[in-house]
């Protein structure tokens, strides 16, 4: 049987072989595609979960998009400081709401922790709140909006005794390196996309051998 197995293989012509692999490298681009699409839908439900305010959508949500990306083969274009790169995996995202709502528990508690009545300025965050707020109305920025917490800042550091409260701020503020997720997935993977992929580098492996073999023969038949 085996035997038999052999020589069918080998009965098979070069040119049957790349009529086989036309067809098969376009599976393999439709299933790659179908990949990338997947992980599109898995990353643009954590990041619609974040907007939401949603911790449990994003933690869940994280959970399933790093099981697929470990699992399958996921070819992704990304924009690198405007030049476009080719990586596997989901390339960089941030959870910018996340971020904010954790900075704005940290300016809350530092306006807790500094005493008014030990600042001869008063409460500075009050009055920079005062300064802010009307911007923040004028504008439409929520209490969680980059420009609302910029804008505090801005006028919190106007301050002599701002001092104690910025350093609170900062000791206070997580890093912004644990909100950006990027996840790699493997060169191969033993999923469908992965099989096929396969199959088609064996058959690319077996064309390549054979022109090669008959490139031999044909120069070693012209110095006989």
């Amino acid at each position: 049987m085996k035997k038999r197995g052999r020589i069918k293989i080998h009965k098979i012509k070069t040119w049957q072989l790349l009529v086989i692999l036309i067809p098969l490298l376009f599976i393999d681009a439709t299933l790659l595609r179908l990949d990338h699409i997947r992980m599109t839908e898995l990353r643009d439900a954590v990041l619609a979960a974040d907007e939401a305010d949603d911790d449990d959508g994003i933690t869940n949500g994280l959970n399933e998009l790093k099981k697929f990306v470990f699992s399958n083969i996921v070819i992704n274009v990304v924009d690198d400081n405007g030049k476009q790169k080719i990586m596997f995996g989901t390339g960089p995202f941030y959870l910018e709401h996340q971020y904010i709502r954790a900075a704005n528990a940290a300016l809350e508690e530092a306006e807790k922790n500094v005493a008014s009545d030990g600042n001869p300025n008063g409460n500075v965050y009050a009055a920079a709140s005062q300064v802010c707020r009307p911007q923040a109305i004028a504008n439409g920025w929520t209490w969680d909006n980059p420009n609302y917490i910029n804008c505090m800042m801005s006028e919190i550091q106007k301050y002599p005794a701002a001092d104690e409260l910025t350093s609170s701020i900062v000791a206070n503020l997580p890093s912004t390196e644990l909100y950006r997720k990027n996840y790699a997935s493997p060169l191969w993977a033993p999923s469908l996309s992965g099989v096929m992929i396969l199959i088609t580098a064996i058959i690319i492996v077996v064309v390549l051998i054979r022109f090669v073999v008959w490139i031999i023969l044909r120069l070693s038949l012209l110095f006989l």
